[in-house]
């Protein structure tokens, strides 16, 4: 199966919101490469950068459900390069 790189950028503004994002990343383990987290407490967000690996439907639904939680912005960049799983 051809799959995709892509990093998510992700902005959490409300922090209610951490626990339902880590909900999410954890049923998307498998195609997770990596995160960083960044709490920037000077102006209240953290910032969260996840590495994925995936067919590119997978990534897509897991950019939309992180973008649909109340206080969190995300954006997807893909890499050209592609893969097999």
């Amino acid at each position: 199966m051809e799959t995709r790189i892509a990093l998510i950028g992700i902005i959490i503004e409300k922090d209610e919101a951490a626990e339902p994002l880590n909900t999410l990343l954890h049923q998307y383990r498998d195609c997770v490469v990596g995160r960083m987290g960044i709490p920037y407490r000077e102006k209240g967000v953290n910032i969260i950068s996840v590495a994925v690996d995936a067919p590119q439907d997978t990534i897509n639904a897991l950019s939309g459900k992180i973008g649909r939680l109340d206080g969190v912005s995300a954006k997807t960049v893909y890499a050209n390069a592609t893969g097999n799983r």
